[in-house]
């Protein structure tokens, strides 16, 4: 089916005012770019959280702090390093109640808060109760910055730059992954190595991670506007007006700051009046009604058959993202190459930096490729790809796991196909399975099937991150063995049962899944909310529906005029008249 026409109307009219898009785009919008780039700090906060335990763990002085509880790859390990996880899952899931309650600067002040508190607790470390107490905090925190910096930056970038900068915050967690490796390969050496290593060795890179954090919550109080969404949502439309026109440095009287901003009022009737027919009873605006319709539409992602195809294929693309082994890289990469036996605790570390570096590197193309090749092929490239380094490695280290100390060549060609592997995730499942997540449902599930699908994600990391630990311990063989059948499970699941969401639109989304009118009735209620309060007559379109119905009436009264044609001269009386008369009327009275 092809796009409503008031849609594509008003995506001309944007393209055709606002003129450029990508890098051209984020540079014609200084303003709105460099807010999008400092809100992105809780990217950094989240990327840098993820990758500094990796090289904490292996420190001789955090080893001793623990009385010895991280010194080895175990479960406890396991847990020590993937609690952070399930704290971010709570983190998440109170997260979408905090941004719409408290507004989305506030958010990230209180997300702020639980996240240095987190981190003092882990600084005071004295015993392995306080890293994980510390951590699970810690988590929360970063798993209400998240979510909640992308969906500030998606609100108040413009249409033709949102991707772009939505984009920097994956790029700017994959910058804190880099930074946190090389700030703990340098920490390392505060004090010397093994039993003489200083505490400030492994108190430095986690404490330093306060002052990003700490600035971006100054930063959103101080400087910082509020989300225009956030404005529309609680009543305040002429202060979401006047934002959107300081955003984008003109007056509100611009008419592309006009359709902006009647889009969003467009959006946010279309979910009023969807609640409303949904839950009628339901229309108090008590925290317990709000309740019960948020977790109807949770139930009914569920238990109707197409909307369970649409969160399954959210949740599976999750579970594979996560369980190709990116962050079993991420979090144990130092003890996975201790097993390669380089030459020092060092040289180890410094191949572990090199991880982030590529990780940065390579999420860049992402950017670039997804628009014009497709998800399923990027996603199946990169599946491809990291299959074959698991594999690869793994057959290095089923020759050489006894002998790496005198065939160094061997190891370093192993950590080389590592390197390979994250180049594989970075263009393609870390970008990519959140925009398929985005795309499969239609616009009144929209928001709360992503947060199915982020749960998912969160979830799986949890569970990756406790038994990589001791699978490595049990076998470094078998760890990259498994990780390379489940990604090659990964391809089948791709290639069999994702369709390709680029452009799609809801309604052929609907034909995939086989809902039966869902995004159609979305699609028609959301062209009569822009007709009515002027967006479609703003941009030279008349109501798409209403123009559907004209075309009906047209072709009533081209063959009322047909039969009265055709028909004996004799029948032409009184009556016949005036029944010709209404059908060329358009049979309306």
């Amino acid at each position: 089916m092809a796009p409503i026409a008031g849609e594509t109307a008003i995506s001309a009219k944007r393209a055709e005012l606002a003129g450029k898009t990508g890098i051209l785009g984020l540079l014609s919008n200084k303003k709105t770019s460099l807010i999008g780039l400092f809100a992105s700090l809780g990217g950094l906060v989240y990327g840098y959280n993820q990758g500094m335990f990796a090289q904490v763990l292996t420190m001789k002085s955090f080893q001793n702090a623990t009385n010895g509880y991280a010194a080895t790859t175990s479960i406890q390990q396991g847990m020590l390093t993937s609690i952070l996880e399930l704290g971010a899952w709570v983190g998440t899931l109170i997260n979408g109640y905090l941004a719409d309650k408290l507004g989305r600067r506030l958010t990230v002040l209180v997300a702020v808060i639980v996240f240095c508190v987190g981190v003092i607790v882990q600084a005071c470390t004295t015993n392995k109760d306080y890293v994980f107490g510390g951590r699970f905090v810690t988590g929360m925190g970063v798993g209400s910055l998240s979510m909640v910096v992308p969906l500030y930056n998606a609100e108040l970038a413009p249409p033709e730059i949102r991707g772009s900068l939505v984009a920097v915050q994956q790029l700017a967690i994959t910058f804190g992954i880099m930074v946190s490796f090389w700030i703990g390969y340098g920490t390392n050496y505060i004090g010397g190595t093994g039993e003489s290593q200083s505490k400030a060795a492994w108190l430095v890179p986690i404490c330093i991670q306060i002052l990003p954090a700490v600035v971006l919550a100054i930063g959103m109080m101080m400087f910082m506007p509020q989300s225009p969404r956030h404005l529309m949502n609680t009543g305040r439309e002429e202060e979401c007006l006047q934002t959107l026109a300081r955003l984008r440095g003109t007056s509100t009287d611009d008419i592309l700051v006009r359709i902006e901003f009647l889009e969003i009022k467009s959006l946010h009737m279309f979910e009023v009046e969807t609640s409303a027919e949904k839950y009628p009873h339901l229309q108090d605006g008590s925290f317990s009604s709000n309740f019960k319709m948020g977790l109807n539409d949770y139930w009914s992602l569920v238990s109707n058959k197409s909307m369970f195809k649409r969160t399954a294929t959210a949740c599976m693309i999750m579970v594979f993202q996560q369980w190709n082994g990116i962050n079993a890289i991420n979090y144990y990469a130092p003890f996975i190459f201790a097993d390669m036996k380089l030459p020092g605790n060092t040289t180890t570390l410094l191949a572990t930096g090199v991880v982030g570096i590529v990780e940065f590197l390579f999420t860049i193309p992402a950017v670039l490729w997804v628009d014009q090749i497709g998800r399923k092929k990027i996603l199946i490239a990169g599946a491809i790809g990291m299959a074959s380094c698991h594999f690869i490695v793994a057959g290095i280290i089923g020759s050489y796991q006894h002998s790496f100390e005198e065939n160094r060549a061997a190891g370093w060609a192993a950590i080389v196909f590592v390197w390979i592997f994250v180049i594989n995730f970075a263009y393609s499942w870390g970008p990519v399975a959140w925009i398929v997540t985005s795309e499969v449902f239609p616009l009144s599930m929209r928001a709360k099937g992503v947060s199915i699908g982020g749960s998912s994600n969160w979830l799986n990391n949890f569970a990756v991150g406790t038994a990589t630990s001791p699978f490595v311990e049990a076998s470094t063989l078998a760890t990259f063995i498994f990780f390379g059948v489940v990604t090659t499970v990964g391809i089948f699941y791709v290639y069999f049962f994702v369709p390709e969401t680029m452009g799609r639109t809801l309604e052929e989304m609907d034909e995939i899944f086989g809902t039966t009118g869902v995004a159609a009735a979305d699609a028609e209620r959301k062209a009569r909310i822009e007709s009515e309060i002027g967006l479609l007559a703003l941009v030279g379109v008349e109501n798409p529906v209403l123009e559907k119905e004209k075309e009906v009436d047209a072709l009533h009264t081209e063959k009322a005029i047909e039969t009265a044609t055709e028909a004996p001269f004799e029948s032409h009386d009184s009556h016949t008249e005036t029944r010709t008369e209404t059908y060329v009327t358009g049979g309306t009275q």
